[in-house]
C-alpha cells in the first residue's frame, strides 16, 4: 500500500509505481510511504461480507532512504518473508494461506514459505516454467544436488 504523504519531515518517502492508476501500457508514479500489511480475512455477519482486517504492518522504506542512512536496503519480498514468518511464530498450529499479487511471485519467498508449511498463492506469468520438487538425493551420489525436478506442462 502506498500512503501518499509529502513534506520535508517525511523522511522514508520514496517514488513507487502506483498499482491502482497504472496499467500494462501506462506507468504512473506516486510518492509517499510504502507499507506492507498482513490481513486476516474475517466474515463480518452484520456487514454481509468478508473484511480484510490488518493485524501486522511494516514500513518498507525506499532505497534512497536506506542509502542516505548507510543502511542495508531490504526488498519488498524480504519484508514480506519477515512478516509472514512472524505470523507463523505467533500461530504455530494454524494453516496460513498467503495471497499476494505478482510482486510476491519470487522463488526465494515461495521457497521460504514452503519450508515453514505456509501456502502461497500469487499470480504467475503465462510463460512461467513450472517444475516438480527436486527428487530426494540418493546416498553415494556425486555432484551438486538437484534443485528442481521434471518440468510440468505450460499453463
Amino acid at each position: 500500500t502506498i500512503e501518499r504523504r509529502r513534506g520535508k519531515r517525511i523522511a522514508a518517502m520514496g517514488i513507487y509505481r502506483d498499482p491502482v492508476r497504472s496499467s500494462h501500457g501506462h506507468f504512473v508514479k506516486a510518492s509517499g510511504l510504502r507499507w506492507i500489511s498482513l490481513m486476516l480475512l474475517a466474515p463480518v455477519p452484520w456487514a454481509g461480507r468478508v473484511w480484510a482486517l490488518p493485524f501486522l504492518s511494516a514500513l518498507a522504506p525506499s532505497e534512497r532512504f536506506c542509502r542516505e542512512r548507510s543502511q542495508r536496503h531490504k526488498k519488498l519480498t524480504d519484508w514480506a518473508r519477515q512478516l509472514i514468518l512472524q505470523a507463523r511464530r505467533w500461530l504455530p498450529g494454524r494453516d496460513i494461506v498467503l495471497v499476494g499479487d505478482s510482486g510476491f511471485a519470487a522463488l526465494e519467498l515461495l521457497a521460504a514459505l514452503t519450508r515453514h508449511r505456509i501456502t502461497g498463492i500469487t499470480r504467475l506469468r503465462l510463460d512461467a516454467a513450472l517444475y516438480d520438487p527436486a527428487p530426494p538425493r540418493l546416498p553415494g551420489t556425486n555432484g551438486r544436488p538437484r534443485t528442481k525436478g521434471a518440468r510440468k506442462p505450460n499453463l
